[in-house]
């Protein structure tokens, strides 16, 4: 993750819309968001404490890796398990918060032949905390209309070795978290089924552009987007993490806007596509996300939780657990205080199917 100029925490600016916290006794599990110091602005754990305790009852938190804190003095295969080393160390400090810190996604590169000698370092640096590893396949070949271009390899998904690799994750009981962009669904849906023995959870909901060659296409890009994740949803290996659709890239605006969204300004633009991976997934195969502290170049932490309380406000009361907490609690083996859940009644519309 590269972080931009022009993408600064803007405290000022998220401050000129505020709003009643929603639903204020509801557990969330915040399973997607990073820690960083970069271009002059930092995002760590003060940060972090001011956004999760600013109203919602955020209990839990997974750190999801984002090229932070890497050991210049390892080789390079093993650089990355200085970040797992050091999210491990402030996760101890939020052990008397009222969000901790309570899982880790490291990096890894699933082609390295010795994978198994990196995910063992990950295990010890981690201290107990990590559920996963993330090797992202976002790859676009027009990165400089991008804000933050993914640093995917061409054919990533397709690469036996790193299909090897995916499937070991599954063996040693570990998940595989990406993000890619819209574009790539064929290759991902195709990853996917050749490795079912693997839980896949997919990051931002496929990343649909919204800039550059993209400009103008939503619509078009929004239909073809529903049937593909409606083949996705057939894998039941899959889990959707529901969030990072307001990033830059994703083409909203909001970045440039003289005032953030509010939380029915954002369920009016991107409610749809909510509802769309929940109808495909099930909530108990879906779970909201912040991902922040990028997302927060549109939105405030507060605002954008009361916008996911409005989405989830058509749903049971088990589905509402699962998307807050129930179903990132499964998929990453948090430690749960909820009873498990294992009904869940929507009362949308169903999806036409094509």
């Amino acid at each position: 993750m590269t972080w931009v100029p022009g993408m600064e925490l803007r405290e000022e600016w998220l401050a000129q819309v505020r709003e009643e916290v929603l639903d204020p006794e509801r557990e969330i599990v915040d399973p997607h968001h990073h820690l960083w110091q970069r271009g002059g602005t930092g995002y760590e754990l003060e940060q972090l404490r001011a956004d999760t305790q600013a109203g919602h009852k955020v209990v839990q938190t997974v750190y999801i890796e984002c090229r932070s804190y890497y050991d210049p003095a390892a080789d390079a295969r093993f650089a990355p398990v200085g970040e797992t080393a050091r999210v491990a160390d402030m996760a101890r400090e939020t052990e008397g918060d009222p969000a901790q810190i309570s899982g880790i996604i490291a990096f890894a590169d699933l082609r390295d032949p010795d994978l198994d000698a990196v995910i063992d370092a990950h295990l010890e640096a981690g201290q107990g905390l990590v559920k996963g590893i993330r090797q992202s396949g976002a790859c676009d070949p027009e990165p400089g209309a991008l804000a933050i271009p993914g640093r995917g390899a061409p054919g990533l998904y397709a690469d036996p070795d790193f299909r090897r690799g995916l499937a070991r994750l599954g063996e040693r009981g570990l998940t595989y978290d990406t993000w890619h962009y819209h574009h790539q669904a064929e290759d991902f849906l195709d990853l996917v089924k050749a490795v079912p023995g693997t839980t896949i959870i997919l990051d931002h909901f496929s990343t649909p552009l919204g800039v550059g060659r993209f400009t103008g296409q939503r619509e078009a890009i929004f239909a073809r987007w529903r049937k593909d994740m409606e083949a996705l949803a057939a894998c039941p290996n899959v889990v959707a993490k529901l969030g990072g659709l307001a990033m830059p890239d994703n083409g909203w605006g909001w970045l440039a806007a003289e005032q953030p969204p509010g939380s029915d300004d954002f369920v009016a633009a991107q409610g749809g596509w909510y509802h769309h991976m929940i109808g495909c997934f099930g909530a108990d195969r879906c779970m909201f996300e912040s991902n922040f502290p990028v997302d927060r170049t549109a939105i405030s932490y507060p605002v954008l939780w009361n916008g996911f309380k409005k989405i989830a406000a058509a749903y049971d009361e088990e589905a509402r657990d699962a998307l807050f907490a129930g179903t990132a609690r499964r998929a990453y083996t948090l430690p749960s205080t909820l009873p498990p859940k294992r009904r869940f009644n929507l009362r949308m519309p169903p999806i036409q199917r094509s």
